[in-house]
């Protein structure tokens, strides 16, 4: 019994992280603009389109980690709106430090476009259950015989 009371009363006091580490993401994506070969788009302008971001990370170690994320899209236009999209995005997680995080992600769309995103993502806020980040994903989608596009976007959300 005593044993039992020492360990617990010792693991309180060391506060250390066992890896593998697994923890989540909730956040919301606003796209800015789509650039393309065949015309340039503005979100807000003629639609609006916004991303809901839901990841499982596993930091391997405190430096790197997998991660796999689904982005429902929902799309506003013409009076009415619907789930356009939906992304399937696993990917490989680099910390940089104070805060900072590289996140570099595989694409594959349901409108069937595929590709990849850069992500630069910085914790804004720390709190005892969550971290609140902004991120900046850089996507680059091909495919479904629509010319190659490139996606600017800002994101928002916590980990946890």
């Amino acid at each position: 019994m005593c044993f039992i009371i020492l360990s617990i009363i010792t693991n309180a006091q060391t506060n250390t992280t066992t890896y593998p580490k697994i923890t989540g993401l909730a956040a919301i994506l606003h796209p800015i603009a789509t650039f393309t070969d065949d015309g340039n788009t503005v979100n807000l302008k003629d639609y609006y389109q916004v991303g809901f971001p839901m990841a499982v990370n596993i930091w391997k170690t405190p430096k790197v980690g997998f991660s796999f994320q689904i982005i429902p899209f929902i799309r506003v236009e013409g009076g009415s709106s619907k789930t356009n999209n939906l992304l399937f995005h696993p990917g490989i997680l680099t910390a940089l430090g104070k805060g900072f995080t590289f996140t570099g992600r595989a694409a594959f769309e349901t409108s069937g476009r595929y590709g990849f995103t850069p992500i630069f993502s910085k914790i804004i806020k720390r709190d005892k259950y969550v971290n609140y980040y902004v991120a900046t994903p850089l996507p680059c989608r091909f495919g479904n015989d629509r010319a190659a596009s490139f996606s600017p976007s800002l994101e928002f959300g916590i980990t946890f």
